[in-house]
């Protein structure tokens, strides 16, 4: 067995995590810093990143259709286990759209840094296809789900518009706008592709220096019960969604790998902008990585098969 590929995929994410907490503790601990460094990443660098993949292939080629009914009925699914879990475990609202977060949304620079070192470069083409499909569903429900708590009504204008707006969706429609086109111009690719490029590293250091093991101790059994939900359920669920629906093995591993993902660390900034129980969010986003550091391996192991 090559182990190799192996190295190269998970080596780099887990070493880049740890030297950003490394780096956060001791070198740059400045919130600023990181601060400045996530909008960057967010704004910029990860737009490009699915710009630059996408424009390159041939939508009439993937099963985009396919992928989204698979995914979004898995995250239905996982969206009414959240909620039924949090409440079997007798929290309020505000903990349990941390539960929400922790069982839906996904760490997407972790997936495009394992599916590109396990399946290249179309592995990160069916990324960013992944990306574009999950990023709406999950920031939507979220969304409602903070809103709902507050006792608001909520507002579909404005919640498309949020939607709509993520720098996410906007290097999605670019992506399609550019392949459409028939790609960028000579020096253009390139510079796109050099910028896209430097936000895996740098976005995992963000992540990293975001990891805290402070309040680890939180409530320990909603974080094992979203860990379980998150990094075991989600991907079974979509693998067998696949299998109905009778996708490919390069679409279901990669909708299935981006379904086993670990949480996003910008879910703790949503809780604690939003209102919500943002010290449990910060424990379960810290709790998901650790465990994905087993859960991921065996997946991407099972899906290479």
């Amino acid at each position: 067995m090559n182990l190799a590929p192996w190295a190269d995929a998970f080596v780099p994410v887990f070493g880049l995590l740890a030297l950003g907490a490394l780096l956060k503790r001791r070198l740059l601990r400045d919130d600023a810093i990181w601060a400045g460094i996530e909008r960057l990443v967010f704004w910029v660098l990860l737009p490009c990143l699915i710009a630059s993949a996408l424009s390159a292939v041939r939508f009439d080629t993937l099963p985009v259709f396919g992928m989204l009914a698979a995914l979004w009925a898995a995250l239905s699914a996982g969206t009414v286990l959240a909620v039924l879990l949090s409440r079997a475990l007798g929290h309020g609202h505000a903990a349990m759209t941390s539960v929400l977060q922790g069982g839906i949304r996904f760490n997407n620079l972790m997936g495009f840094a394992i599916g590109g070192a396990i399946w290249g470069a179309e592995g990160i083409a069916y990324a960013a296809v992944a990306t574009g499909i999950i990023v709406p569903f999950v920031q939507a429900v979220a969304t409602v789900a903070f809103v709902l708590g507050r006792g608001g009504a909520v507002r579909v204008p404005a919640l498309l518009r949020q939607v709509l707006m993520n720098p996410l969706i906007l290097g999605c429609i670019a992506g399609f706008a550019i392949s459409l086109a028939g790609g960028l111009p000579p020096g253009l690719q390139p510079a796109v592709r050099n910028l896209g490029n430097a936000s895996i590293a740098l976005g995992l250091l963000c992540v990293g220096a975001a990891l805290t093991l402070q309040g680890l101790g939180d409530r320990p059994a909603t974080q094992a019960a979203t860990a379980a939900l998150k990094l075991l359920v989600m991907p079974l669920m979509t693998w067998a969604l696949c299998a109905a629906l009778g996708l490919g093995p390069l679409a279901t591993a990669i909708a299935v790998l981006f379904m086993a993902l670990p949480t996003a660390a910008t879910s703790y900034v949503m809780a604690r902008a939003m209102g919500g129980d943002a010290k449990l969010m910060a424990a379960i986003t810290t709790s998901e990585h650790l465990a994905s550091m087993l859960t991921l391996p065996v997946w991407v192991w099972l899906l290479a098969r």
